[in-house]
Order: structure tokens, then sequence, then C-alpha cells
């Protein structure tokens, strides 16, 4: 909790009760010290917000007590005042973290205006600080929920996995909780403090990722009016999630790797050198051993992304977690929605159960939210999932399990446009009707994605 008090150190009467005489105007509280070593007493004692201080004072300078400030943790955003001939110093002491400076003679405006920007700047950090606590509690490992044994086992070796500096890829089929897992392996992380970024390599055009990942310098090409740092820079000290890593282009792979082993790059358009202290977590829904293998992919960057590879496994694998998650669902949508829903009727669970999820915890989310939106009664019925799911028979046969209507009597070429049309049509609901994805998923052109649409009449559905 922030106590908006500010410490004045200066061994000139007449200039410390100017100070602070304006600053209680502003309406801060306000302690004083004459020189170093009282400083130290007093901020250890009253443990201020922000200190002003001044460079040269008798028994103990403003640089020396700065430095014992960082030494005894004193935590306060310190603004030194100086000399003009002493600017040297105090440039020095921001690079160890002062927060600024301020020549002498000074503008009250002057001193006002870096008071209050030094004490948003701590009102930022707490709250930053507060919701990185939030967070870290929010995705511990002990909050997760799940029945399957196969989970357990990947929770347990991700656990291990996020306290370690390994690049991790994570892979898995669209939809099954990958990005779940990368703020589990972050806020479990000695890194949880730090910023977690995440950046899809599938949304943006190869010239525009790699600016975006890596930054540009000013006129580095068309509309580059300033200089902009990119992802990597963004998230020293924390954590870069690269999302759909196999859409990433080779040109921008190879820039990649070298951010792996040398934790270094330029930015477009630029000849400086930018270090970075960053973790990568990667994800794909893709094969890459088998885009390696076609030459889409770097081998190279392959084995140095995968150092640790966790597999999620799709929802039809873990069927002992599709209750549990669908009554998590229903209790946050229900919550969201302001209605009064306990649970679901025998029968519509055992469809939720029965069914196959193409689209996996993605899919199952929509479908418990689109229920509590149609369903009028405290408990969810057959009648109130999507007909797709409704009409999933539970029979024994695994063909009707799948959905799939019965094929006794039909010609082969019949029952493969039967099987085309449901996956085109799945795919694309998982998607929510992005064409672009879906034809991506299904690996073919967008062209051909919209013919088949056309053919099979799915623009009406």
């Amino acid at each position: 909790m922030l106590n908006n008090k500010i410490l004045v150190v200066d061994d000139e009467d007449s200039v410390r009760a100017l100070l602070c005489l304006v600053l209680r105007r502003e309406g801060y509280e306000v302690v004083e010290a004459s020189d170093g070593l009282m400083a130290l007493e007093v901020a250890k004692r009253e443990a201020p917000e922000v200190v002003i201080m001044d460079v040269r004072m008798p028994r103990l300078d403003g640089l020396a007590a700065f430095r014992t400030f960082r030494q005894e943790q004193v935590s306060a955003a310190v603004i030194l005042m100086t000399a003009f001939a002493e600017v040297n110093s105090a440039v020095e002491a921001m690079k160890l973290g002062a927060f600024d400076y301020v020549i002498k003679p000074f503008n009250l405006d002057e001193i006002k205006l870096l008071i209050n920007r030094a004490v948003t700047s701590r009102q930022l950090a707490a709250e930053a600080k507060l919701l990185r606590q939030e967070l870290s509690s929010a995705y511990g490992f002990d909050k997760v929920l799940t029945n399957s044994p196969k989970m357990k086992r990947i929770y347990e070796a991700a656990a291990r996995v996020a306290m370690t500096p390994a690049t991790v890829l994570i892979t898995g089929e669209s939809g099954t909780g990958k990005e779940v897992m990368v703020n589990l392996i972050h806020y479990n992380s000695a890194r949880a403090g730090g910023p977690l970024i995440k950046v899809n390599c599938s949304a943006l055009p190869e010239t525009l990722l790699e600016s975006e990942l890596f930054g540009h310098e000013k006129g580095a090409f068309t509309n580059a009016a300033s200089r902009r740092l990119g992802r990597f820079e963004l998230a020293d000290k924390g954590t870069i999630f690269l999302d759909e890593i196999g859409e990433m282009p080779l040109s921008v792979q190879v820039k990649l790797l070298r951010v792996l082993q040398e934790h270094e790059f330029e930015r477009v358009g630029g000849s400086q050198t930018v270090k970075t202290d960053i973790r990568i977590v990667a994800a794909t829904n893709r094969s890459l051993p088998d885009m390696v293998a076609k030459g889409a992919f770097r081998e190279d960057l392959y084995y140095r992304l995968a150092v640790v590879n966790i597999h999620m496994p799709s929802l039809r694998e873990r069927r002992e977690d599709i209750a549990l998650l669908a009554r998590l669902f229903l209790q946050k949508y229900a919550h969201e929605m302001g209605r009064e829903v306990d649970d679901f009727d025998s029968e519509a669970l055992a469809l939720l159960e029965a069914y196959r999820w193409p689209g996996n915890i993605r899919e199952l989310s929509n479908v418990v939210e689109r229920a509590v939106v149609m369903g009028s009664g405290r408990i969810i019925f057959a009648e109130d999932l999507p007909p797709h799911i409704a009409n999933v028979t539970k029979a024994n046969d695994p063909d009707e399990q799948d959905g799939t209507a019965c094929w006794e009597g039909k010609k082969l070429r019949d029952i493969l446009k039967e099987t085309e049309r449901t996956a085109i049509a799945r795919v694309l609901r998982c998607n929510g009707g992005n064409r672009m994805k879906t034809a991506r998923d299904l690996e073919m052109s967008r062209r051909a994605l919209q013919y088949k649409i056309e053919e099979y009449g799915l623009d009406e559905e």
C-alpha cells in the first residue's frame, strides 16, 4: 500500500524548507533530512515512496547515500538534485537505478512534475506486482483440476520444467489448452515477476512479423516514422510465447535461431546489436518433424525449440475430464450471464461424453456457453445442446459414436463425400467460421475450401 510520503534531503535549510512547503501544498506527507546519513535513518523509519536528494552534502553525499539505499534495499524512487558540473555523476546514478535528476537552480513546476511522475510510476509498479501475484496464485499447478491420470502426469512434468530456464515446445491439436499451459509455466517460473508477451505467428505477414518480433529503426521501411521496440525487447527478463510457430517463415526462423543461440539480434533496418534475457515457449498444432522433412521448417531451430516437448492430448483422449470441464464452464457462463443453472441432465451429460470433440476444450466451452443461452431452466437438457451433439447416438458402434450416419448400402464415393462434408463443417465451426484458418488446418487452399463450402451448402448453416 503506497503512503504518499516524500523525503526531502538537502543540507541547505532554505532549499529544504521551500521544497517541503511546496510538496505539502501538493498534498504529500513530507519528511526531511539534512545529510545522507540522516536520510538513510529517516528512509528506514518512514519508508517514503520518493526521495528527492541533493548530490553535494556533508558526511555522506547524495551519490554515496543512493548506493547505500540500494545496498540496504530501500525501495523508494530517488530524484537527485545536482549542479550542472555534476550531471555526469547523476546520469551514472540513473544507470544504477535512480529515477531522474534535476539541475540546480531548478523550477518548482519541474520539481512537482518529477515528483508526480515518480509517485505515479510507483503506483503502477505496485499494481503490476499485485496483478502478477494474483496471476501466479490463479495459475498455480495446485489449482489445476483434472480427473485424467495422463493429464496429472503432464502437469507434474510441467511443474518441474517451469522452474528451469529450458525452452519449451507445446504441441497438440487446436483447442487443447496450449495457451493455458504457457500461463502455468510462466507464472510458476523464476520469471513470474517479468512480462509474458504473446505473439501469434500466423496472424501477421512475413514483413510485419519480423518487425513485430525484433522491432525496427526509424526509416527502416515506409511508414516507419520512429524507432519501435519489438516483442523480444518488451519480454526482457520474462517469457515470450510464440503461438503457431509452424507458420513462421524461414527468413524469420533464421533470426529466431540466433536469439536462441546468442540471446541477441538487430532491429529491422538497424546495425546495433540488442541483448535480451528471455525464455521462449512455442506452440503448434502441426507436426514440425514432418515440416522439417519437407524443408518448411529448419531442423536446427526445431531441436533448439524442443528442448522440452509437452504434448497436450485431445479431449477425446482424456474423456474423464469432459464432465468436469463442462460443469466448470457451466458455472462460469451462468455467473457471467446472471443465470441460475445448476447442472446437466444425465442424458445431456452422456451426449457430451460420447461426442468426439474435434475442436477440443475450446469447442466444449462454446457448446456449454450456447447451452446456457438456449436453456430455460436450472438444468441443461439434451435439446439445449447443438443438433450435431444432441443427435449423437450412444450405441457401441464406433462409427455411430462419431456421429456418423449408418453407411450400409451406400457407395464409397457417397461415404467419402459425407465424411468430407462433416469434417469441413466441424473444423469451420471450431474456428468460428474463419475460412483462412480452416483451410490451413485442413491443409488445403482457401479457394478449394470455398469450392467445397459451396458444393456442400455449408454457407447456409
